[in-house]
Parts: structure tokens; sequence; C-alpha cells
């Protein structure tokens, strides 16, 4: 059996907005995300993971910020280019542990919703996908308030 891990990091600032875009989820908040596309740090972090772990490259070379297409992309659109990407290379992903680092807003009320979005993208049930949120006590630019970043493992098998 053929098995690899890939890992994942996505950062983005806050800036102007309502809201931000957590696991494919409109989350209400003082602030929006500085970003292309989105700026779903989650799915970006996950899908960065799901490249590496295939041996792809990264989420830049494929959905660069500097093509229009990609512009105010739903992340949730990029996942699942990424997931077909995979198995058209003959990967597939078993599970997906991810965390969310911030301040605000509250993690814990949106994970469950979080998790069938992306078990729905991935084809996964939806115990393959964890959600988990920290913070960092009030240290560092998440610690600030000043933006969200998140991290995410995979482990993928051969077909």
């Amino acid at each position: 059996m053929k098995i690899r891990i890939g890992q994942g990091l996505d950062i983005h600032a806050f800036g102007i907005g309502d809201h931000v875009m957590l696991g494919g989820v409109r989350i209400p908040h003082a602030h929006g995300l500085e970003a292309h596309s989105d700026g779903d740090v989650v799915l970006h972090a996950l899908s960065d993971a799901m490249l590496g772990a295939a041996a792809l490259g990264d989420i830049g070379r494929h959905f660069s910020p500097t093509d229009e297409r990609w512009h105010n992309a739903d992340s949730r659109d990029i996942l699942r280019q990424v997931d077909i990407m995979l198995k058209h290379e003959g990967w597939h992903v078993v599970n997906a542990d991810i965390t969310v680092v911030c301040e605000r807003p509250k993690i814990t009320p949106h994970a469950v919703a979080m998790q069938a979005n992306i078990s729905q993208d991935l084809g996964l049930d939806a115990d393959d996908i964890s959600i988990k949120a920290t913070t960092t006590e009030g240290l560092g630019f998440c610690g600030r308030g000043e933006g969200i970043s998140a991290l995410a493992i995979v482990l993928i098998k051969a077909w």
C-alpha cells in the first residue's frame, strides 16, 4: 500500500469586511480577510497539504494570485479542483486534520459545518475530517487580532 503525508499552512491578514470564510462557512466577523480569492485559510491550507502529499507543488503554482480567474474565487472550487488533480494522479485523501489559529472569531460553533463541507467536497465521511482551533494566548499577529492562520495535515493513499 502506497501512502503519503502532506502538510499545509495558510495565513491571511484581516481587512475590510463583515465576515470571514472558513472551511466554506461564512462566519460573521468585524473584519474580512485580505486575499485574492475568498481568503479561506482552512481550505487553502488543506489544498496545499493535498498538493504537497502528491508532490504536485503548491496552491500558488496552480491557482496564482495574479491570475484573474481566481479573483474572488470560492475556495471550495479550488479544493474540488485539487481533489480532481490528485485523483488524476492516482491518489485519494484518507483523512485530514486541520487547526485554525485565531483569537476571534470562535471556531467551535462552526466546526461541524466546515467538516460537512470538506467531507462533501472530497467524498469522505465527516469523521475523516478533523477541525479544531487554538489561540496564541495574545502572542504574535494572530494573538494581536491581525489575522488568521490554518495548518492542515493529510494522509493520501494510492488507488
